[in-house]
Order: structure tokens, then sequence, then C-alpha cells
């Protein structure tokens, strides 16, 4: 059995699994949110510069949702292990925050925040908890958009380098909750893998980099992680 307490440099590299016991949908396992939005609407700059408006309407109900939901025993355990093992890192493709909400710190949101928005003419980024959003225009005549990761963008460059370097240096990696057929963030974990890093997969069903494991750990986030840690 793999003990936490074992290793020095852990990354936890979570996806939206760990977050769907807070309540918040996946996005492409059963009930996910892209089965019942079109992105091409919602979620891509196209559809922003056609009608921000629109965009903004999808993703303050986003923010409402997501800000009514609480981090749960993973987020907490996972902010735990970073307090007691120095070496702990964490990756995360989600843009809920609910890791910093648990606790933790120094997170890598590969694909940004929806906490957090960016001005389209200055490239300004602030925070923003605001439920609707105080104002969809910056003071500099731009539009705030969502500082996400929308399809069709490309992942900024410190972020994946960030990501890349945690990973290379990891003596275990342990994925929570993701599908694996996001990229380029599903190619991270084989960094871990040639480094030889021990590698731990957390979901309920396989996914299509199972193979990359050397265990897998079949049921929810939370008690799966209370294993490993308690």
């Amino acid at each position: 059995m793999i003990r936490l307490r074992d290793f020095e440099r852990i990354v936890f590299f979570t996806g939206a699994g760990l977050s769907a016991e807070s309540g918040i949908p996946t996005y492409r396992g059963q009930g996910g949110i892209w089965h019942e939005y079109n992105y091409e609407e919602y979620a891509c700059q196209r559809a922003f510069d056609r009608d921000p408006d629109k965009v903004w309407d999808f993703h303050d109900l986003r923010r409402q949702k997501i800000g009514a939901c609480d981090p749960n025993e993973g987020h907490a355990i996972i902010a735990e292990v970073q307090r007691e093992i120095a070496g702990t890192r964490i990756v995360t493709q989600n843009i809920d925050g609910l890791h910093q909400r648990a606790g933790s710190r120094e997170v890598v949101e590969l694909h940004g925040s929806i906490w957090r928005v960016r001005c389209t003419r200055t490239g300004e980024i602030v925070e923003d908890f605001e439920v609707p959003i105080a104002s969809r225009r910056s003071p500099a005549g731009g539009w705030w958009r969502p500082d996400i990761v929308w399809f069709e963008d490309s992942l900024d460059h410190d972020t994946i380098a960030a990501a890349q370097d945690a990973i290379a240096g990891c003596d275990l990696l342990i994925s929570i909750g993701t599908s694996g057929v996001v990229f380029p963030a599903a190619q991270l974990p084989r960094i871990a893998l040639q480094s030889g890093a021990t590698l731990v997969e957390i979901n309920p069903e396989e996914t299509v980099v199972s193979s990359w494991y050397q265990h897998h750990l079949r049921g929810p986030a939370s008690q799966m992680l209370t294993d490993l840690w308690r």
C-alpha cells in the first residue's frame, strides 16, 4: 500500500473529478457540462468576440454555482499534506479555486481561474469574486474576460513551464479525477513517468492513460486520499 508519508516531493495533479464531490459538474464525464452546452456559443474567444454579454451571462451563472460549493475532504487532505510535507506541489486543471479555499498555496492553475478577469485591451489581470461581476468593462475601456483557458486557447507558457518543473522533480505523482483527454495537460504525467517517479491514479473508472500508472485506486477521491494519508 502506498503511503504519502513515505515520499518527500509529492505532486497532486487534479481534475474535475475531484471537485465533483463538492457538487461541481465535470466537463466530459457522465453529466458533464459540455454535454448540455455548446462551447462554441459560450466558451471560446470567437463566441466572446461575437457576443460578450451572452458569454458573461453564462460565466456569471457558473461563478454563482461554483461559489455556492465548498471544498470537500479531498481538498482538505491535499492542503494538510502540503502543510506537513514541504515538497508538496499542486497542479490543477480546475478553475474553481477550491484548492485555495481549502488552504492550499502556490497552486499551478493550468486552465486559469473563474475568479480572475483579464482586460482585452491591456492584458491586466485582477481577482474578482463578485457575483455577478461588478463591471464587464475595464477602466481602460476594454472588456473584462474570464481569465480561463477556453476551447481553442493556448496554455500560458509560464504556467505550463511551472507545471513541468514541479512534475519533473517529484518522487510521487497522484492524478485525481482527470480524464486524460485534455491536451496538452494530459501529457504532463508522462514527465513523472520518464523521471522514475511513482504514479498513482485515483479515478472511479479506467482512463485512456491508466497504463502510465503503477497504482490504480478506483473510488471517490476523498476516500482514496484518506486511505493514503490517514
